[in-house]
């Protein structure tokens, strides 16, 4: 039962969290510090919580009532601390595969962000354990389906802190007896903790910045791919002038454009009259589709920092004013929106991609059909072009928008939801689907430049094949083709 990594860089929750920050936070396994600023806002908030409890007879939305559509439902001052535990216990019914440990992490961070920021009544040693249990690398165990994307993540939620209590898993092993060998005593709830734990929008965010950060690097790929596919479909470097995007206000179409133009440049054979008036879209029109991704990608970055620096359980105590809030900041119709608008962007760096890849197997500007040298006898590329269309098309299918969609819940109390936990697990697919797609790109291209002379390619792209060739050969004739795209694959999420 081992389960601690070495940690020694931190992250301080009081800190506003960034796409930079996050990225580090799990590429270089840190440790989460509750720092003496967030430690007197949750102190504060929850010393004037238990005041107000102790002083009124008013009725506070799970507090000290049902939730749900038991809301009004008074709950005695003796079983405040049970409320509070069978809620935990009660709405743990994820289901379904489990949620990966970058994840999990992400989840930590953000419930530990949401609730440090003072409005939300916990104990410090209730958000302390949520800590432990990332800088311990004791990571709950989490299910990826349940959640309705309002009323928070209630499910994900419930199995993330389950083991505060000595409930659910922790890896493969039960929590308390992973807790008592760590000297880790179960902790006993106070008033709201329960609710607070399992309300907000942590499993949304989670998903949806671990696919953020992915986004982007899939942006950058698909660009140096294209430059190679371009250079081995002979194509004309004009389009990507910049005086052509100038005259189109878009940003992300002039970045891409001159990104492209940089690369393909130096190329030795750029000032030679070309064979070809005009180059499919695929080719001539990649600032504009990949520049359109761009900007939803930068957009959607706005929307999903903004939640994870924000406080979305429910409801919300603001010491100065004197007032407990119950509202509905844990919807999750701006998260939902927006992953159903990053997914339909990166589906089309997939769509445009299989389009190149269909061009350069199709026999034409001098390339031998399927990329193989003796075709006929041999399929070549045939068949990974089948593969990256039949992505494509499922892409598509996953695109149907999860926003869009509502179903009734708790009695008609909760009636409109944002099914954004769903967007987020159509989103992270598509993302990984489509860096499937650009891999057989990357394949396909690499085997079509063999036919070119690749000394007169651009430095980029000279560099990009030899780093191909490194790890996938030029394909002679026939052979099993898989490992290879899982290759080109991993090279794309980790070259």
């Amino acid at each position: 039962m081992i389960f601690a990594i070495d940690m020694t860089e931190e992250i301080s929750i009081s800190n506003q969290l960034t796409l930079q920050s996050v990225s580090d936070f799990l590429s270089k396994k840190q440790k989460i510090v509750i720092d003496q600023a967030a430690k007197k806002s949750i102190e504060k908030c929850n010393k004037f919580l238990i005041k107000k409890i102790k002083a009124e007879n008013s009725l506070y939305y799970g507090i000290n009532t049902g939730f749900g559509s038991l809301c009004n439902t008074k709950i005695s001052k003796e079983d405040i601390e049970q409320l509070q535990e069978n809620l935990l216990k009660s709405h743990a019914c994820g289901v379904g595969e489990k949620v990966p440990e970058d994840v999990v992490r992400l989840m930590i961070l953000f419930k530990i962000k949401s609730l440090s920021m003072g409005y939300s009544g916990v104990k410090i040693d209730t958000v302390q354990r949520l800590a432990d249990f990332n800088n311990l690398n004791l990571l709950p165990v989490v299910y990826k389906q349940g959640s309705l994307g309002a009323s928070g993540d209630l499910a994900p939620l419930a199995h993330l802190s389950l083991p505060i209590i000595g409930k659910g898993n922790i890896g493969k092993y039960r929590s308390e007896s992973v807790l008592k060998k760590y000297n880790l005593n179960n902790l006993k709830l106070g008033p709201k903790e329960g609710l607070a734990l399992i309300n907000g929008t942590q499993f949304m965010t989670a998903y949806g910045v671990y696919s953020l950060l992915l986004a982007y690097k899939l942006i950058k790929w698909a660009n140096e791919i294209a430059a190679m596919s371009l250079q081995a479909f002979d194509c004309s470097i004009e389009p990507f002038l910049q005086p052509l995007h100038k005259i189109r206000k878009h940003e992300g179409q002039q970045i891409i454009a001159d990104i492209i133009y940089k690369n393909l440049k130096n190329q030795s054979k750029n000032k030679k009259d070309k064979k070809y008036v005009q180059d499919p879209y695929s080719f001539r029109c990649v600032p504009q589709v990949h520049g359109a991704t761009l900007d939803v990608i930068s957009q959607v970055e706005k929307v999903f920092i903004n939640e994870i620096n924000s406080v979305t359980d429910n409801p919300n105590i603001f010491v100065e004013e004197d007032l407990i809030l119950s509202g509905g900041n844990f919807h999750g119709q701006i998260l939902a929106l927006h992953a159903d608008f990053l997914a339909m962007a990166i589906a089309e760096l997939g769509n445009i991609s299989e389009r190149r890849t269909y061009k350069l197997i199709s026999g034409e500007r001098e390339l031998p059909a399927f990329l193989t040298p003796e075709p006929g006898l041999n399929s070549g590329f045939m068949i990974p072009q089948y593969t990256a269309a039949s992505i494509v098309s499922l892409n598509k299918q996953l695109c149907t928008p999860s926003s869009v969609d509502s179903i009734v819940s708790s009695n008609g109390q909760e009636d409109h939801v944002s099914m954004g936990a769903n967007a987020m697990l159509k989103l992270i697919k598509i993302v990984q689907n489509t860096t499937k797609v650009l891999a057989i790109e990357l394949f396909t291209s690499s085997q079509a430049l063999e036919f070119r002379d690749i000394n007169k390619c651009s430095k980029n792209t000279i560099e990009l094949h030899k780093l191909i060739r490194q790890h996938i050969p030029f394909i002679k004739s026939d052979c099993e083709m898989y490992d290879y795209i899982n290759i080109a694959e991993q090279i794309i999420l980790n070259g």
